[in-house]
C-alpha cells in the first residue's frame, strides 16, 4: 500500500491466474505520480485470498469490499478503481450503484467481452480439474506463467511469480482455486447500466481477446493502447497509469 496523505485511494485488481503482486514493478510509479493510497489485493481463490464455495463476480466484488475494512474510509475518501480482465468486471461490480461504495472512476483494461459456447465449456472443464500438483518449483512456474497469461514478461525467479505458488509438503502447486474459473461470462450491458460512475474500457491494440469494434458497442469511451498485448498493464505500466491522468 502506499502514501496515505491523499484522498483518492487506487484499487488495482488483476486478472484470473494472477496475484495482487502482478503489480508490484508499479510501486515505484505510483510512489512519484499517484498522491494517495493505493492497494492491490488478491481476488478470492487467488494468491493467500481463500476460495470461495462458489464463485461469481458479486462475490468476488464482495471479498474486495471485505477487505477494505483496516483502510477506514473517510467521509472524504473516494475510490478509482482499475482492472485488468477479471479484474475489470470486478471493478465494475464494485461501482454498482446499489453498492454506495465512493467510487469516482473505473478503469477496466483488457475484459473480454464477447464469449464463444467453446470458451465458456473450455472455463468450465478448467474449473471442474482438480489442483494439479508439480514435483519442482520450475514445473509449476512454467504452469503459472501460462495460466496467468504472464509468458514472457517475467522471468520464472521474479517476485510475482513467486507469489502465484505454494510448496507443501515437498510438492509445488498454484496459489489459485481452479474453480475460479467457472466465474463464467461477464453481462457487461447490466454491470454498465447499474453504475452511474464514469468507466473507460481500455485494450492494448494487440489483445487478441477483445477488440476495439466490441467494446464500442457497450456504450462508454474507449481507449486502445498502441503495441501493447492483453497485459499492457505489465508491458507498459506507465502508458496503463497515464489512464488515470483525470484522476491524479
Amino acid at each position: 500500500m502506499g502514501d496515505a496523505t491523499g484522498k483518492r485511494h487506487l484499487i488495482l485488481l488483476h486478472g484470473m491466474g494472477a496475484t495482487g503482486e502482478v503489480w508490484l514493478p508499479w510501486a515505484p510509479l505510483l510512489e512519484r505520480r499517484w498522491p494517495g493510497r493505493w492497494l492491490a489485493p488478491d481476488l478470492a481463490g487467488h494468491g493467500w485470498s481463500p476460495p470461495l464455495d462458489g464463485y461469481s463476480f458479486e462475490a468476488l466484488a464482495q471479498r474486495v469490499v471485505d477487505g477494505l475494512g483496516p483502510v477506514r474510509l473517510g467521509p472524504e475518501d473516494r475510490l478509482v478503481l482499475l482492472g485488468h480482465s477479471l479484474g475489470g468486471v470486478v471493478a465494475l461490480a464494485l461501482a454498482a450503484r446499489q453498492r454506495g461504495l465512493p467510487v469516482d472512476a473505473v478503469v477496466g483494461l483488457g475484459i473480454k467481452a464477447v464469449w464463444s459456447p467453446a470458451e465458456l465449456a473450455k472455463s468450465a472443464e478448467l474449473a471442474a480439474r482438480p489442483v494439479t500438483w508439480f514435483a519442482t518449483r520450475d514445473e509449476a512456474a512454467r504452469r503459472y506463467l501460462r495460466v496467468s497469461g504472464l509468458a514472457g514478461l517475467f522471468a520464472s525467479d521474479h517476485p510475482v511469480v513467486e507469489a502465484g505458488l505454494r510448496r507443501e509438503d515437498g510438492r509445488w502447486r498454484l496459489a489459485m482455486d481452479p474453480a475460479a474459473f467457472a466465474v463464467g461470462e461477464p453481462r457487461l450491458p447490466v454491470l454498465l447500466a447499474a453504475t452511474d460512475v464514469p468507466v473507460l474500457l481500455a485494450r492494448g491494440e494487440l489483445d487478441p481477446m477483445v477488440t476495439d469494434a466490441q467494446l464500442k458497442e457497450l456504450g462508454v469511451p474507449v481507449a486502445t493502447l498502441p503495441g501493447l498485448g492483453h497485459n499492457a498493464h505489465v508491458e507498459d505500466p506507465a502508458a496503463v497509469l497515464a489512464l488515470l491522468d483525470p484522476y491524479l
